[in-house]
């Protein structure tokens, strides 16, 4: 925790792409103090990069999209929700295609290969974003905020009008271990009904039930079922921690999630960068005060 990290050696993952349906190769490599983690397009000329952060975000749709002008990469918050987990500040994320593999819907695939790659511990101290202050942003309808914690920790709610989910929820001190047992394994999912439509706008040609959970008006498609009883909030808590990765730089504090997808995901992280009175930069054991947790409602309201 005090000082950045990087992975020791190369990952490699192959995979197709959820929307788009081609097969992309990814690779988690090493790189040094302070470079931060970019994304990498070996298959174009020049390898054009981009670094996370929430200045190259490009859509938010059903998935994350970053890039500039030239290039883009999409679906890429299953994977940075696992280097957030594993505290990972510093990697290149080379990719061959325009969309980070989906494995089996979960960030289990990503996880696992950093456990194969191993971590390093690097000269550099870590610099977190201390939320000092609280930030909120959105409607009671749905709505996001993050408020002062010692740590990271995530609280979700759902709420979907069908009973087969209906309200769920979640809330996890985020570390390698919580991460592994409560989160990594959850499966992105999608309504049946729905697949044709989105096909026809070019999008899940990837998808099947060996990469979501996929959900009829009564049951769930999936022969194995559900990992969790409530697995559909457990990966809406694996997204956000992703997209938290689009700040530039480990966070700490308590994010409170009501209804929230990519897009409020991405408005929190905007707000939190545009309210530099509530937040401070923070290195462990440099003698910085500790504040004291900050106490939250546990049902995701304000």
């Amino acid at each position: 925790m005090f000082l950045q990290k990087t992975l020791k050696n190369k990952a490699v993952i192959k995979g197709v792409g959820l929307h788009k349906g081609i097969e992309n190769t990814l690779s988690f490599c090493p790189a040094p103090a302070n470079a931060g983690i970019h994304l990498v397009r070996t298959d174009l000329e020049g390898c054009p990069s981009v670094p996370v952060h929430v200045d190259h975000v490009k859509a938010t749709s059903l998935a994350t999209t970053l890039g500039t002008d030239r290039f883009v990469v999409s679906t890429v918050e299953h994977c940075l929700s696992t280097l957030a987990a594993f505290r990972i500040d510093n990697v290149y994320l080379e990719l061959r295609g325009s969309e980070i593999p989906i494995g089996d819907g979960s960030a289990k695939v990503f996880m696992d290969e950093i456990r194969k790659a191993g971590t390093i511990e690097q000269s550099e101290p870590r610099k977190y974003l201390y939320i000092t202050k609280p930030i909120y942003c959105g409607t009671e309808e749905k709505h996001a905020y993050v408020v002062p914690y010692n740590g990271l920790r995530v609280s979700c709610t759902i709420d979907f009008d069908h009973k087969m989910i209906g309200q769920q929820f979640v809330d996890v001190d985020i570390n390698e271990q919580t991460f592994a047992s409560e989160l990594a394994g959850a499966r992105t999912f999608g309504f049946v009904k729905d697949i044709e439509t989105m096909r026809e706008m070019g999008l899940a040609m990837g998808a099947s039930l060996d990469n979501a959970i996929a959900i009829s008006d009564d049951k769930i498609m999936n022969p194995g079922g559900l990992r969790f009883e409530n697995e559909f909030v457990r990966h809406k808590a694996m997204d956000a921690l992703g997209d938290l990765m689009t700040l530039g730089r480990p966070l700490m504090g308590h994010v409170v999630l009501f209804k929230a997808g990519h897009d409020l995901l991405n408005q929190l992280v905007q707000k939190i960068l545009d309210s530099p009175e509530c937040h401070q930069e923070l290195e462990l054991g440099a003698g910085l005060p500790v504040f004291e947790n900050f106490d939250v409602p546990f049902s995701g309201r304000a």
